[in-house]
């Protein structure tokens, strides 16, 4: 399977990209193809609603979501992972998020696999509730096959998250992907 992460982390070096990481591990180790995708740091600008596109075309924008686009549309799987923001995704993620508009179509008619990796300071039970809604509502729309979340409640530092078991959960979901 030919697997895509999107990571939406300002932090390079984060809690996030440790989870992407270990969930890269486990799916190449399963014999899986893994490109992961800095969509934080890369030259993503946010959607206008010109409605260039006709919602199934080209994004009049010169940016780089038209190579980010031809890696989602080989994918067979996309993997969304981003810290927890004001209890929601990041900013960043949801840019790239938000340009699906302009290929839509084309994903519900995949029917990809998706998952989403996620971190947090906070570890009350309804920490990731609001983030959760979003990207079920996003898995029903996109028509995606949800394999899984990671929620790492109480990873607010990488040396939280490291002693923590969601690194290794992530893994595990990488790792168990048919």
């Amino acid at each position: 399977m030919n697997i895509v992460i999107l990571l939406g982390s300002p932090n390079r070096q984060g809690s996030s990209r440790m989870l992407a990481e270990s969930f890269r591990q486990g799916a190449e180790e399963a014999g899986h193809t893994v490109e992961m995708i800095d969509v934080a740091h890369g030259n993503i600008h946010p959607c206008t609603g010109c409605i260039h596109c006709g919602y199934e075309g080209p994004c009049s924008q010169e940016d780089d979501m038209e190579t980010i686009r031809g890696k989602i549309l080989v994918a067979d799987m996309m993997i969304f992972v981003t810290p927890l923001y004001y209890y929601g995704m990041s900013a960043q993620l949801k840019i790239l998020v938000d340009r699906f508009c302009a290929f839509n179509s084309s994903i519900q008619r995949k029917h990809m696999k998706s998952a989403l990796l996620t971190v947090a300071w906070n570890s009350d039970d309804w920490t990731f509730d609001a983030l959760e809604a979003h990207y079920k509502t996003l898995v029903r729309y996109l028509n995606l096959e949800d394999t899984g979340m990671v929620l790492g409640y109480g990873c607010g530092t990488p040396s939280m998250t490291k002693r923590s078991s969601y690194p290794q959960k992530a893994y595990a979901l990488g790792k168990q992907l048919s």
